[in-house]
């Protein structure tokens, strides 16, 4: 009887952390450049039961068969499709559009494209997040995260009249300036992993590869615009609701186990 304790406790923790997790989407919904998370929720592996038979000194052992014991939420995967492009008039705002991407063999998922930003630490770390400002010190910066150029160095930003071209380009009165916004790209995507904050690293820790100069990706930037985050809200609310009753209805199974367990045990204190 325990088992079905522990089948709907699990139950009603994956059901939270999913809740959780859609929670976060929905909160997001209009942040520039957010990726919402799916959840994977899996079944614990199958117990196998035997019965076990001694007789005059010799052991058999005969297959009873395989109890479920339960659910658990694995993991959150990104979903990296391209949230809508809105118009903002902002000349800091750029949005990543993607025109081409190839698809991974393995997966057969789409790959999909960032630009680099360098943290406080120094660490590189990708973003969709093209709300970019300008610092104190010139650099166009995503959250305080300077946007790289090709050369691996902030982009610098001198005077107010700057223009990005499609390609990246940075002109600052018509003229090119010698910087580039440097696109990077992932085929894997489950390579994947989220930091939070619109940031992405890689599971491994290598940094990933420019996407200029790639004649197998295709994309372009799109200045005084934002993409926009690729939540489905309407979806989001369901899966809300069907979380709750999925919740409640492991919470109902085990107060009705908590009852029997109750009145066995006052059944059987009364027995002598």
């Amino acid at each position: 009887m325990l088992r079905g304790f522990y089948t709907a406790a699990a139950g009603m923790l994956t059901q939270q952390r999913h809740a959780e997790m859609l929670s976060n989407n929905i909160a997001n919904a209009n942040t520039p450049g957010y990726k919402s998370d799916r959840a994977a929720i899996r079944a614990f592996p199958e117990m196998l039961l035997s019965r076990i038979e001694t007789k005059n000194g010799v052991t058999n052992i005969s297959e009873v068969g395989s109890v479920n014991t339960g659910v658990y939420m694995q993991e959150l995967i990104p979903l990296f499709t391209q949230g809508d492009i809105r118009a903002t008039d902002l000349p800091t705002d750029v949005a990543l559009v993607e025109e081409a991407v190839p698809i991974h063999e393995e997966t057969n998922l789409k790959g999909t494209l960032f630009f680099a930003v360098e943290t406080g630490n120094g660490e590189v770390k990708y973003t969709r997040n093209g709300h970019f400002t300008i610092d104190e010190q010139g650099r166009l910066t995503m959250a305080g995260n300077p946007v790289l150029s090709v050369a691996g160095t902030p982009i610098i930003i001198e005077g107010n009249d700057f223009t990005i071209t499609p390609e990246g380009e940075v002109l600052e009165n018509g003229q090119y300036t010698g910087q580039t916004i440097d696109i990077r790209f992932e085929d894997d995507v489950r390579n994947l992993v989220n930091e939070g904050n619109g940031l992405f690293r890689t599971a491994d820790g290598t940094e990933l590869p420019s996407a200029i100069g790639n004649g197998n990706v295709q994309y372009v930037l799109r200045q005084g615009y934002i993409e926009r985050s690729n939540v489905d809200v309407a979806r989001a609310y369901t899966d809300m609701l069907t979380a709750y009753r999925s919740f409640e209805a492991n919470q109902k199974v085990l107060q009705a186990y908590d009852r029997s367990m109750e009145k066995a045990v006052n059944e059987i204190g009364r027995i002598g």
